[in-house]
């Protein structure tokens, strides 16, 4: 919204209390003519925008809440229908041989410890269940500060049905290495060939 005064946005979610707080802690920080240009709406994303939209984030792996083939492309089928032409959608995935065990990642901060909790996985289904915790230097804890319940999905399984719902050009975006450290750079490049690494997320991009 502050990156140009003719954008316009609109969030949609089924729970209010997301809305909520979403308007409290980010939208109050707009100005006035910022926040006339971003709708709230409580639905359904299967119901697709309330308008036509040239493009659709779902980040932080927020559609693997569908856990069901059938239902993640009556999803996708949804998006595509809320894109006008030449509308992209826009996804992010995670996966590599580290995320199908059960197990904990702690990340240490300034002020605050981030665990990263592989709580459950089962390797029939595809259902996981994570958790974040906060650990603080006084002692206090905020343990499944956030929970989800969602499907490891694959990229071969996204890329299918985001072209079995219609899509057009679906391009995988895989992150370059440092060669220093061994870690990713932060740089995200089209790419076909990826790296077995243990962790990785990668960026979707799938035109109309």
């Amino acid at each position: 919204m502050r990156r140009r005064n003719t954008n316009h946005a609109i969030a949609i979610d089924l729970d209010e209390e997301v809305l909520g707080w979403g308007e409290r802690n980010n939208i109050t920080s707009l100005t006035r003519a910022q926040q006339k240009r971003l709708e709230l709406v409580s639905g359904n994303v299967m119901d697709g925008a309330p308008a036509s939209v040239d493009v659709v984030l779902a980040m932080n792996f927020s559609y693997w809440i569908f856990k069901e083939r059938a239902l993640m492309k009556r999803y996708f089928k949804s998006v595509h229908r809320a894109l006008g032409e030449n509308g992209v959608f826009f996804l992010d995935a995670y996966g590599g041989y580290d995320s199908y065990r059960v197990t904990k990642d702690k990340q240490r901060y300034d002020h605050y410890t981030y665990i990263w909790d592989q709580a459950e996985y089962n390797p029939i289904n595809g259902d996981m269940t994570c958790h974040i915790h906060f650990h603080f230097p006084d002692g206090s804890k905020m343990n499944k500060a956030f929970s989800y319940e969602w499907r490891l999905w694959s990229l071969p399984e996204i890329q299918e049905l985001l072209a079995e719902a219609g899509f057009q050009n679906v391009t995988v975006y895989w992150q370059g290495t440092d060669e220093e450290s061994g870690d990713g750079d932060g740089e995200f490049v089209p790419a076909t060939q990826g790296e077995p690494d243990p962790a990785w997320i990668a960026y979707i991009s799938a035109e109309k």
